[in-house]
């Protein structure tokens, strides 16, 4: 239970097993004759942050917005290409930190009983094996993992009837200055990332029980040890302005701690989140097993790879191995960011969504600087792409995306939902500025097109629509994800504005202005109109479900609350997957929460073993398909885990939902901890396919409405106290 192995050592990245504490991630091949355990640090990003404005954007905005009104597409695009795109185009990449590279010596003879490990409940990676001949055996049991107290990984081998020798070092393929030896048991690589940019420092320190320990060169020596410890800590001057003396401190106070209490403090600090949430299926197919550990896997890699006081997450976490890896391993703020961050609250990880806010925090200055510049307006904007700056300029020059508008809004929704989670009003009070700047901005960027106020120019992301004339566009006038964005931003700035006792002229335009937002359309197919004209698709199978925000994440479209937007939005998923939609992994994780939410439990079900099957790798990290080969992008994993705690539960401030998509294979089972708003727990388990209990513990005083089979219940407790809820079988 709750374990990922292998029988062999890596072969490649997707039969790697990763390890991290937020800021320091490792991905581990393992081996017996030598091994390297890539590294990454989540602020080793390539240059100094860089204004990328277009200077001539504002000065064309009247003119593009006239070209897409008169229906001149193709000019508004070609003009944009040009005046709106960023100068430069690229934000700044994310790269590798280094690989820790062993050698080992006196490994002979056959290699048996090989196994290599992902403890899901330990938060560690074991390898063990044994080698020789004969009647002369060894046996090596290695465990590697990534300390968030300390800040530091640890390797730690054992010999059993042998010794363990081997040299190490670290290594970066380019972009490195200096490396040799810090001191008699440390070696360190350090670098500057470009002119002005980052600098950094990685050591890495051993500590050997018998034998001898020297540094010769930029290797680090073992001959002959019963046991060693590794520890790597890497430091930049993003975080720390003495970055170098910052990596021997971390070294010398795991030097000092030693391996046994070092590990007891992670597994602390790591099972204090981990070990909120349970999940189990009963019986023993195999299936049931791998939902469970992929359902927790999704939940390791956000508590591995985003902490407070480290980096969000961005497509890769801090696992890429490439220094030039697919969009530059940058944030992808049109859905990839957002939808790394779908589980942290219903799945019990609410501190793991900080990285995000205080990234916001960054983006905040330079989006204000990019609406005034780019657009004439005040408050807040962001494009498809923001980088470690927080730069919120365009990116590429790619219309059917680098001129959408919204990424910071959506962003902004973020902040509401973890308040709705926590009802901590400090928070609120900190981001509210944010939110309130992304209103004010959308106050003056909106224009009035037949009797509605839109967004113009934008994009209905990546998507391409086939005009009358067959000439294929993308930029437009108020798309539907842009109206649907719009109005949970202006609620949710609204709630936030009353709940802390906020009324001024922008709350009063940000009311008016909800009520001149285009209504949800339904279009000639049955579906959720993804544009405001009905236009053919240039790919209806496209990868994005842009229109149907409101589902999900949103709850503007729901089942009970707007059966006839419902079932268009089925209809609109059947669509896209009749012509070939989902082939990504994170395409497919989204759909698999709108089944979800559309209460089709088998569709769901259906839909994961579908990302299980075509876009998974062997290590369980997700598989994005590009060219001829394929990447990880890690949004596929977290939109997963989200999506099967929505089979369980859904939950918006008016309601909670139980068991609202249950599939037939999963009749019997349990799953403890999720969160709802209003700040409870929730145990739930079910048998025969039925409801069986349902345990509400409050966090703070809670009051809240609990669905099933059609049959509602109230519950209001006390924070601290208890309660469970019956409801007869249906």
């Amino acid at each position: 239970m709750g374990e990922i192995y292998f029988d062999a050592p890596a072969k490649n990245f997707g039969e790697a097993l990763p390890i991290g504490n937020g800021r320091l991630g490792a991905m581990v091949y393992g081996g017996c004759r030598g091994e390297t355990i890539q590294l990454n640090q989540d602020s080793i990003w390539y240059g100094a942050p860089v204004d990328r404005i277009n200077p001539d954007a504002r000065g064309n905005l009247e003119e593009v917005r006239k070209l897409i009104l008169s229906g001149d597409i193709g000019k508004a695009q070609e003009l944009m290409r040009f005046a709106f795109s960023g100068t430069p185009q690229s934000e700044r990449p994310y790269q590798p930190l280094a690989n820790a590279e062993l050698r080992y010596h006196g490994v002979s003879g056959e290699i048996k009983e090989y196994k290599r490990s992902l403890l899901l409940e330990d938060g560690e990676v074991q390898e063990t094996y044994t080698y020789g001949e004969g009647t002369q055996w060894a046996k090596i049991q290695k465990t590697y993992f990534a300390s968030y107290p300390a800040g530091v990984l640890a390797v730690h081998m054992a010999a059993e009837h042998g010794r363990i020798s081997f040299d190490a070092l670290l290594r970066r393929g380019r972009f490195y200055e200096h490396s040799g030896k810090m001191e008699e048991r440390t070696v360190y690589l350090d670098g500057t990332l470009g002119e002005g940019g980052i600098a950094f420092c990685v050591g890495m320190r051993a500590q050997a029980e018998g034998g001898s320990l020297c540094v010769i060169g930029e290797h680090l020596l073992v001959r002959d040890a019963k046991e060693v410890t590794l520890y790597i800590a890497c430091e930049t001057s993003f975080y720390e302005k003495e970055y170098k003396n910052r990596v021997k401190e971390k070294l010398d106070v795991a030097d000092a701690l030693g391996y046994q209490e070092l590990k007891k403090e992670h597994r602390d600090d790591y099972l204090a989140l981990f070990g909120r949430v349970q999940f189990k299926l009963s019986g023993e197919s195999e299936e049931n097993r791998y939902a469970e550990d992929y359902f927790q896997y999704g939940r390791y890699l956000m508590i591995s790879g985003s902490r407070p006081g480290s980096l969000p997450a961005n497509l890769q976490g801090i696992w890429n191995d490439s220094m030039t890896p697919p969009w530059d391993s940058k944030y992808t703020i049109n859905i990839n960011t957002e939808m790394n961050y779908w589980p942290v609250e219903s799945c019990n990880l609410s501190e793991c969504h900080l990285p995000l806010f205080e990234h916001l925090k960054r983006m905040h200055e330079n989006g204000c600087k990019v609406a005034e510049e780019m657009y004439g307006c005040e408050g807040f904007v962001a494009h498809h792409n923001t980088d470690i700056w927080g730069d919120c300029a365009p990116q590429d020059i790619y219309p059917p995306a680098s001129y959408w508008v919204m990424g910071g809004a959506w962003l902004c929704t973020h902040i509401w939902n973890h308040y709705l989670y926590t009802s901590d009003r400090e928070f609120l009070k900190e981001y509210y500025p944010i939110l309130h700047d992304a209103v004010l901005f959308f106050r003056d960027f909106l224009i009035e097109v037949q009797g509605k106020l839109v967004t113009c120019p934008s994009v209905s992301p990546e998507n391409t629509y086939i005009l009358e004339s067959g000439m294929k566009g993308c930029v437009c006038a108020g798309a539907s994800m842009d109206n649907q964005i719009l109005r949970d931003l202006l609620q949710m700035y609204l709630k936030a504005s009353a709940e802390l006792e906020i009324q001024d002229d922008l709350t009063a335009r940000a009311d008016e202005i909800l009520k001149q937002l285009p209504e949800i359309s339904v279009g000639k197919y049955g579906q959720i109109m993804e544009w405001m004209e009905d236009y053919e698709e240039a790919e209806p199978g496209h990868r994005h479900i842009s229109q149907l925000y409101a589902l999900h994440p949103s709850h503007q479209i729901t089942v009970d609350g707007t059966p006839e937007l419902a079932e268009a939005a089925s209809a609109t998923l059947e669509r896209r997957l009749a012509h070939g939609g989902g082939h990504t992994g994170w395409s497919r994780a989204w759909i698999v929460n709108l089944y979800a939410r559309l209460g089709n439990g088998e569709a769901a079900l259906q839909n994961l073993r579908e990302l299980w099957s075509r876009s998974t790798f062997p290590n369980r990290m997700d598989n994005h398909p590009m060219g001829s080969g394929a990447v990880f992008q890690i949004d596929g994993n977290f939109g997963a885990t989200a999506a099967i705690a929505e089979m369980f539960l859904q939950a918006n401030e008016e309601r909670v939902l139980l068991l609202p998509a249950l599939p037939s294979e999963w009749a019997e089972g349990s799953i403890k901890g999720l969160a709802v708003p209003g700040g409870a727990l929730i145990d739930l388990s079910w048998s025969d396919g039925k409801l069986l209990g349902c345990t509400i513990k409050a966090v703070q005083d809670y009051h809240g409405k609990f669905y099933y089979c059609g049959l509602c219940k109230q519950v209001s407790l006390q924070a601290g106290q208890e309660g469970s809820l019956e409801f007869p079988a249906c």
